[in-house]
């Protein structure tokens, strides 16, 4: 079972020789503002991360001395299989997951009290109240465990990559299935909807995020999630959105117009934002910097946006006042694995970096193999960002007023693929078209 590995690895964290025991409660079914309207079930990442159960009201105990894993499944009536289905027996959980002790979560305290433990290691300050609450003859601690664990998902298996691939796969037929599809007079919601049935179609059912699909202006609101108006005729589309597979997710971007060609001005700052990316992806090997990559996009896109005219100055002295910021307000990438925004961009001990943009950035460290990341630089004409901007000497004096005031209702560029770190560089999974040409022949067939 890959979730062993994964308890392997943690555990190869502690000292063996010590009388402990690791504690994590999974998820309980969530209900809207105390109603009986359930949210779709998803398991917490770290519980599903060492268990595999994807399944309400389960606890887990390892001992760290042993390496002894003990399950703990709900008693279930009844009453649960007249509203939800067939009630597992013991048989079929032992078979399905797997653990060397299974009981029932009302046997949780009397197997941890006759480990007799000097100390369990809890994920948060809730799960250590749970565990106090049973008894408080022990010692209960809240900072080893979370940054063991986020040590381990930093580094994916083999198992892992290949869940990964498949939500790649999925995400770029759906990615491709809108770019066919889209039409001025469209609704974003109808666009949404093409997305989402090539997901399920493929058996991928639970999104990875809140996805963005915005036309026009929207395309400038960083996560835009409205998805209710009107993509017109000379509107960019940008869409942002992933599903899991198995809880692994898949990350994508695309942006490209509606009418499926490129004016001047869209494909001039299109291929702008592409050469930050592809240039991006050309510099990610083990040992690199993140912080290092986002920081060479920024001034690809300083470059850029220069060569047509819409900020004027010497590139070094606008990297040093942080134009850049301007026009890409956010970080380059993140991690991706059962979060989206993967555990782990910052390891203990580093801080975020106190700079427009690059204060935003989500991962700050050096690559290595087996971390999964996006690359994500995008342009936007923000006008919340833009007029104090142009109102601000300091700023002002890099901006062409002219040009940024005829691009305020421009909207924004965003493109993003998803990364595997190799020992010889990355591996690419993601394939949806995004050079001008490809995306002008998709959406006109």
């Amino acid at each position: 079972m890959p979730t062993k590995m994964h308890r392997e690895k943690l555990l190869s964290l502690f000292d063996d020789n010590q009388d402990g025991l690791i504690y994590l409660k999974g998820a309980d079914i969530m209900y809207r503002y105390g109603t009986d309207f359930e949210f779709p079930f998803r398991q917490e990442s770290n519980f599903w991360y060492l268990t595999g159960v994807n399944e309400p009201e389960y606890h887990m105990v390892m001992d760290i001395k042993s390496g002894e894993y003990h399950l703990f499944a709900p008693k279930r009536d009844a009453q649960f299989a007249v509203w939800h289905g067939k009630i597992k027996s013991r048989d079929q959980i032992q078979e399905e997951y797997e653990p060397d002790k299974l009981h029932y979560s009302n046997d949780i305290l009397s197997v941890m009290k006759s480990f007799n433990p000097s100390v369990i290691y809890c994920l948060d300050e809730e799960q250590a109240e749970f565990v106090e609450d049973l008894n408080r003859d022990f010692t209960v601690e809240t900072d080893t465990l979370q940054d063991a664990i986020t040590y381990c998902r930093c580094i994916k298996t083999e198992h892992e990559l290949e869940r990964m691939r498949e939500a790649a796969h999925v995400n770029n037929l759906a990615h491709l299935e809108v770019m066919k599809s889209i039409k001025p007079g469209m609704y974003e919601y109808e666009a949404k909807a093409i997305f989402d049935y090539h997901q399920n179609k493929h058996g991928l059912l639970q999104p990875a995020y809140t996805g963005i699909h915005a036309g026009g202006t929207n395309s400038a609101i960083l996560h835009y999630v409205e998805n209710s108006e009107k993509i017109k005729d000379g509107d960019l589309y940008l869409i942002d959105a992933g599903y899991e597979c198995e809880g692994y997710a898949s990350d994508v971007t695309r942006t490209y117009p509606a009418n499926g060609r490129f004016s001047g001005d869209q494909a001039a700052i299109y291929q702008i934002v592409l050469d930050a990316l592809n240039k991006s992806i050309e510099n990610v090997k083990p040992g690199v910097k993140v912080e290092d990559l986002h920081l060479g996009a920024s001034r690809i896109i300083l470059h850029g946006l220069k060569e047509i005219g819409v900020v004027t100055g010497n590139v070094d002295e606008m990297m040093e006042n942080n134009i850049f910021a301007l026009f890409f307000p956010h970080g380059l990438g993140h991690f991706l694995g059962l979060d989206t925004h993967d555990v782990g961009g910052y390891p203990k001990g580093v801080e975020r970096i106190d700079r427009p943009g690059i204060k935003f950035l989500r991962v700050r460290r050096e690559l290595m193999p087996g971390m999964v990341i996006t690359i994500e630089p995008g342009i936007y004409f923000i006008p919340a960002l833009l007029k104090p901007a142009l109102e601000n000497a300091d700023q002002a004096k890099y901006l062409n007023a002219d040009k940024v005031e005829k691009l305020m209702n421009f909207g924004g560029i965003r493109i993003e693929d998803n990364l595997v770190i190799t020992e010889e560089g990355y591996e690419n999974l993601t394939d949806v078209p995004k050079e001008i040409k490809d995306i002008e022949e998709v959406m006109n067939g």
